[in-house]
C-alpha cells in the first residue's frame, strides 16, 4: 500500500429494534486496529432505544422510515462518506483486525469492486460436530449456490465492504422494493468477477436465522427470487461479462468458504 493515499472507510450498520444487539457490534467497531473513520446506523422505525444507543457510541444516526432491509441499507450506503462502504449487521461481532484486512485487500487489488467473508454463528451449546454442521448447511450452501447462480462470489451483508464508487453505479439499478435479499440483489449488480471472496473476513453473528423453520423457508423463498428475478438477463450463461469471468476461473467454488 505504499504510495497510495490511504482508503476512508466508512461502516453502515442497517438496524431495527435492535438496542440489546447494536452495542456489542459497535463495541467490537471501537475495538479494530484500524479504527474506521466513520460508523452510520440506520435506524430503520425502530419503537426502542436502537437511535439513542447507537449516538452515546459516537455513530451518526441515519433515520428511515420505509421499513425493510433494503431501504434501511441504500439509506446507509448513500449516506456513506467513505471511499470504501463496509456492510455489518446489528447483531456481527467483528474480530479486531477485520477493517484492516478489508483495507488491505482493496488497496492491494484496484480491478476488485467488494470483498466479503462468511459468518460464524454462535450456537451457545451446540458442539463443534453440530456446528460445522451448521456452517456446511447454511453458510457454505449460500456461497456455492450463490456463486454458481451469478458466476463468481457474491457479497454476505453481514461482512462485506463496497467501494463507494461500486455503490454509485449500483444504486439506481438495485431493486430496493422487491421482496429480495439485498446481497446478493447488489452482487447481481456489481462488475461480473469483481467480488473476492476470503475466509479472513470471518465475523461472528448470532444465530436468529435458524430459530424459525418458517423464517428460514422464507429466506430461502426470497433467495431464489432474487435469482429468478435477475436470471432473465443476467444468467452466467446469458451475460458475456459473467460467462467469461466464470471461465477465467472467478466463479465461487474456485474460492470455497472454509
Amino acid at each position: 500500500m505504499t504510495g497510495r493515499p490511504p482508503l476512508r472507510i466508512s461502516v453502515v450498520v442497517p438496524a431495527w429494534d435492535e438496542e440489546d444487539r447494536l452495542p456489542r457490534c459497535l463495541a467490537s467497531l471501537a475495538a479494530q486496529t484500524r479504527l474506521p473513520d466513520e460508523v452510520v446506523v440506520v435506524d430503520n422505525a425502530s419503537g426502542d432505544g436502537t437511535a439513542r444507543v447507537a449516538a452515546a457510541a459516537g455513530a451518526r444516526v441515519v433515520h428511515e422510515a420505509q421499513r425493510g432491509i433494503w431501504p434501511a441499507a441504500a439509506a446507509g450506503y448513500d449516506a456513506a462518506t467513505g471511499d470504501v462502504i463496509a456492510r455489518v449487521d446489528a447483531d456481527t461481532v467483528l474480530p479486531p483486525g477485520w477493517l484492516a484486512r478489508v483495507e488491505a485487500l482493496l488497496a492491494d487489488d484496484p480491478g476488485c469492486a467488494a470483498v466479503t467473508g462468511p459468518g460464524r454463528f454462535r450456537l451457545g451449546a451446540v458442539g463443534g460436530l453440530g456446528s460445522a454442521l451448521v456452517h456446511l448447511l447454511y453458510m457454505r450452501a449460500y456461497f456455492v449456490l450463490a456463486g454458481l447462480a451469478l458466476g463468481g462470489p457474491p457479497v454476505f451483508g453481514s461482512a462485506c465492504a463496497v467501494r463507494a464508487a461500486a455503490w454509485r453505479t449500483a444504486r439506481h439499478e438495485v431493486h430496493r422494493e422487491a421482496d429480495v435479499h439485498d446481497d446478493l440483489d447488489l452482487s447481481f449488480h456489481l462488475p461480473p468477477g469483481s467480488v473476492r471472496y476470503d475466509a479472513g473476513l470471518a465475523v461472528s453473528i448470532s444465530a436468529r436465522p435458524l430459530r424459525s423453520p418458517r423464517g428460514l423457508g422464507r429466506r430461502v423463498a426470497r433467495g431464489w427470487r432474487s435469482v429468478v428475478l435477475h436470471w432473465p438477463e443476467q444468467a452466467p450463461w446469458r451475460a458475456p461479462g459473467r460467462r467469461a469471468a466464470w471461465w477465467r476461473g472467478q466463479a465461487a467454488p474456485s474460492a470455497p468458504p472454509r
